[in-house]
C-alpha cells in the first residue's frame, strides 16, 4: 500500500505541471498541453465552461500565479504574441498559442479572458524555458484596499450625447481595508477600453480615509471622447493590481446621423432657391423682352349659368352685334328712304318732278 500512497502523492504535487485544470470545475477552466515551452514553440490550449460562442484573449503573462491573477494588468504580458479564439456552442474551444517570453521576469501563467459577453478569465501556471524567474514584487506595507461588492455604472445618457457629446458616468463601488494601517486621499486609476483594445488608464483620487477593518462607499467619474459608441469596458485598478471590471455598452449618436441627413437636404434647398431668385432677378420682363414669341389673347371667364342661358346670351351678342355693324354701314345712294321704288308716292320727301313720256309735235293735231 505505502507505493500506491506515494504515486498517489507524487500526482498530486505534479498535477499542476501536467496541465491539469486552472480552476474549479463548475466555472470556466482551461488545460494546457505542455507546461514548459521554449520561445519560439507553441503549446495547444483548450477549455470549457466559457459559454456558447464567446470571443476569448490567449495570453502569456509574467509577474502572476493563477492564485492572485495578472496583477499588473496586461502591461507585463507578450500582447504582440496573443491570439483570439471564438467557444463553440458547447462552450468548449482549443487553440494554439506561440510561446514569446513577457517583457516582465517570470512567474509566468497562460491567461485566458473574455472579450465580449459576461466577464471571467482562468490561469494555468506555465514556464518559458530560458526565461529569467524571480518572485512577485512585494505588496506594499501597511493598508490594503479590495473591493467588497461589485463595481456599477450609474447615470444615463442625455439629449446631447444623442447629438455627440462624450458620454459620462459614474462608477460606484464599496472598497474595505484589509491592512494595518490607515489609508488616506487614495489615488485609483480608472482605464477605459473599446473592444479588444489595452485600456488607456487615468489617475483619480478620492478625498476620504480609509480606516484599518473600515470599508467606504467610492464614486469615480468615467467619461468618454466625443462621438463614442460601442462596447466599452472600464477597469478599476489601485496600487497596481486591478480591482474591479465593468462592461459599458454606448449607444450610437444618431443625433448627428439625422444633422448631417438634414443637411444634405436642405442646403441644396436653399442654394437652388437663392438661385432661382437671382436667374429671376436679372432676366429681363415686359413685351419687347421676348421679341420672338406671340401673345396669346386672353380667354374670356368661363360663363356661369345652364347651357340654355349661355346659348341665349351668345345669340344675343351676335344680334346686337349685327345690328350695330348695320346701323355703322354706309347707306347707298339710289336707296334712299324717298327714292325707294317699295315707298308710296304721298310718302316722298323729295321735290316733285316730271315723271311723263315726252310727246312730240310730230303728227299731232
Amino acid at each position: 500500500m505505502l507505493p500506491v500512497k506515494l504515486a498517489l502523492l507524487l500526482a498530486l504535487v505534479l498535477a499542476p505541471l501536467s496541465g491539469a485544470p486552472a480552476v474549479a470545475a463548475d466555472g470556466p477552466r482551461i488545460e494546457l498541453s505542455k507546461a514548459q515551452a521554449g520561445t519560439g514553440g507553441s503549446i495547444t490550449v483548450s477549455g470549457s465552461g466559457w459559454g456558447a460562442e464567446r470571443l476569448l484573449m490567449l495570453l502569456i503573462c509574467g509577474q502572476a500565479v493563477p492564485a492572485q491573477g495578472v496583477t499588473g494588468g496586461t502591461n507585463s504580458c507578450a500582447n504582440g504574441d496573443g491570439r483570439a479564439v471564438t467557444t463553440d456552442t458547447k462552450g468548449r474551444f482549443r487553440r494554439k498559442l506561440p510561446v514569446a517570453e513577457p517583457p516582465v521576469p517570470c512567474p509566468c501563467v497562460v491567461h485566458v479572458a473574455t472579450v465580449t459577453g459576461r466577464k471571467a478569465a482562468a490561469d494555468a501556471i506555465f514556464m518559458v524555458a530560458g526565461h529569467s524567474v524571480e518572485p512577485l514584487p512585494a505588496e506594499p506595507a501597511g493598508g490594503r484596499l479590495s473591493v467588497l461588492t461589485a463595481a456599477r455604472l450609474d447615470g444615463s445618457g442625455s439629449l446631447l450625447t444623442w447629438f455627440g457629446a462624450p458620454p459620462s458616468r459614474t462608477l460606484v463601488f464599496t472598497v474595505g481595508n484589509t491592512g494595518t494601517t490607515a489609508i488616506q486621499n487614495p489615488v485609483f486609476e480608472v482605464g477605459t477600453a473599446h473592444g479588444v483594445f489595452a485600456p488607456g488608464w487615468e489617475e483619480q483620487q478620492w478625498r476620504g480615509t480609509v480606516a484599518p477593518g473600515r470599508k467606504a462607499r467610492i464614486s469615480l467619474p468615467v467619461e468618454l471622447s466625443a462621438g463614442a459608441h460601442g462596447d466599452y469596458t472600464v477597469s478599476l485598478k489601485y496600487g497596481g493590481k486591478v480591482l474591479a471590471e465593468q462592461p459599458w455598452g454606448v449607444g450610437r449618436p444618431w443625433g448627428v446621423t439625422l444633422f448631417w441627413i438634414l443637411l444634405c437636404l436642405v442646403v441644396p434647398a436653399a442654394l437652388f432657391r437663392a438661385g432661382m431668385a437671382v436667374v429671376d432677378r436679372i432676366r429681363p420682363h415686359g413685351p419687347s423682352a421676348q421679341p420672338g414669341r406671340h401673345r396669346t389673347r386672353a380667354r374670356p371667364p368661363a360663363a356661369t349659368g345652364t347651357t340654355a342661358d349661355a346659348f341665349a346670351s351668345a345669340t344675343s351678342t351676335s344680334a346686337s352685334a349685327t345690328s350695330t355693324s348695320a346701323s355703322a354701314a354706309p347707306a347707298l345712294p339710289w336707296f334712299t328712304p324717298d327714292s325707294d321704288p317699295g315707298t308710296p308716292a304721298a310718302g316722298q320727301l323729295s321735290a316733285p318732278h316730271d315723271d311723263h313720256r315726252h310727246r312730240t309735235t310730230k303728227g299731232n293735231p
